[in-house]
């Protein structure tokens, strides 16, 4: 039979409490940084995705269309609607009696994921962009950025040079 004397204390000691709490400590300093790092690298990431997919229907887009890129104006029209040849965009239906053939290039136009214009799907030009437009495009030269001003990611490059 195991019987413990009466005198003799079952908890812990004090010493085995600290060392305890002191290997919590180490693992939560190393693992809250790794943590952050990677939600940071989150927005970075989901922001370079959707630039990637703009880029690609947009390219599209002026394939289809002759060598035009889609307009400021109907941008969005023109992207998640049918068209025709010259970009006259139509109902949700193709039509090949009328020539309305060429699309849909997105599903919807993706909101920006980082910076102060974080939600925004707004496209617009650079001198007419304000705070609901998330995306600045230049209709000359197909070229299309995140509207997201001075903000930087986690090395200091600007979101809107990516």
């Amino acid at each position: 039979m195991n019987v413990c004397p009466k005198n003799q204390s079952r908890g812990f000691s004090l010493i085995e409490l600290v060392i305890v709490i002191v290997i919590i400590g180490v693992i939560g300093a190393i693992a809250i940084p790794r943590m952050t790092r990677g939600a940071n690298n989150a927005g970075s990431a989901a922001l370079k995705a959707d630039m990637q997919v703009l880029r690609g229907a947009i390219e599209l887009y002026r394939a289809e269309h002759d060598g035009k890129f889609p307009t400021v104006a109907n941008f969005s029209d023109q992207m998640l609607k049918y068209t025709d040849s010259d970009g006259a965009n139509a109902a949700t239906t193709p039509n090949t009696a009328t020539g309305v053939i060429y699309g849909p290039y997105l599903a919807a136009i993706p909101a920006v994921p980082v910076g102060p214009n974080k939600g925004a799907t707004g496209v617009a030009t650079s001198a007419a962009a304000d705070a609901t437009d998330g995306w600045i495009y230049n209709e000359t030269t197909g070229v299309i950025s995140a509207n997201t001003g001075a903000a930087t990611d986690q090395d200091g490059k600007a979101y809107s040079s990516y």
